[in-house]
């Protein structure tokens, strides 16, 4: 496990933006600390059209492998936090709404499914 450090907390595509002063700005901080592979399962549940994919297992595999890689994160600490966070999503959601869960599940699904 990597020490812990300042995280963004929810860094996906949404909270991504171009910008004049820098090329991207991150929006939206919730700045919380952890590992930094923590910080890619976000990115793994987002764009949710890729939750209802019938690709999401090829894709999602993909996914890990691209941010593993370019980010140089262990995989199976990617994997796990995407794993996890996927649960998480799928509670919070069913929790406050007692729907909109099932897309986090699809990903969790998926991710337990790549080795």
């Amino acid at each position: 496990m990597d020490s812990p450090v300042l995280l963004h907390g929810d860094l996906q595509h949404y909270n991504i933006l171009s910008a004049g002063r820098q090329p991207w700005l991150a929006i939206d901080p919730k700045g919380v600390i952890g590992e930094p592979a923590c910080e890619v399962g976000a990115l793994l549940r987002n764009p949710s059209r890729v939750l209802q994919s019938a690709d999401i297992i090829p894709i999602t595999a993909r996914r890990i492998d691209q941010l593993s890689e370019e980010l140089d994160l262990d995989r199976s600490r990617v994997w796990g936090w995407g794993l996890a966070q996927a649960v998480l999503s799928a509670w919070w959601s069913f929790e406050d709404l007692g729907r909109g869960w099932e897309g986090a599940i699809a990903l969790a699904d998926a991710i337990s499914q790549i080795p």
